[in-house]
């Protein structure tokens, strides 16, 4: 995993909590900045995910 991936699992769950946690106690606000935290996360964690699919191609390609 690079730091991309692991910063958008973690913004993602960050995300999750704080959704939940609007929920619960009724703020609309919250839920909506959870929302939003989790659409951040997992477009970290693609971006992610596309760099260790590049970096991989790459060593193919480069590869003796």
């Amino acid at each position: 995993m690079n730091k991309d991936q692991i910063k958008g699992v973690a913004k993602n769950i960050a995300g999750k909590v704080q959704e939940n946690s609007g929920k619960i106690i009724g703020s609309k606000d919250q839920e909506i900045k959870g929302q939003q935290k989790q659409v951040v996360g997992k477009m970290e964690q693609t971006m992610g995910n596309a760099r260790d699919a590049i970096e991989k191609t790459v060593k193919e390609i480069t590869k003796p």
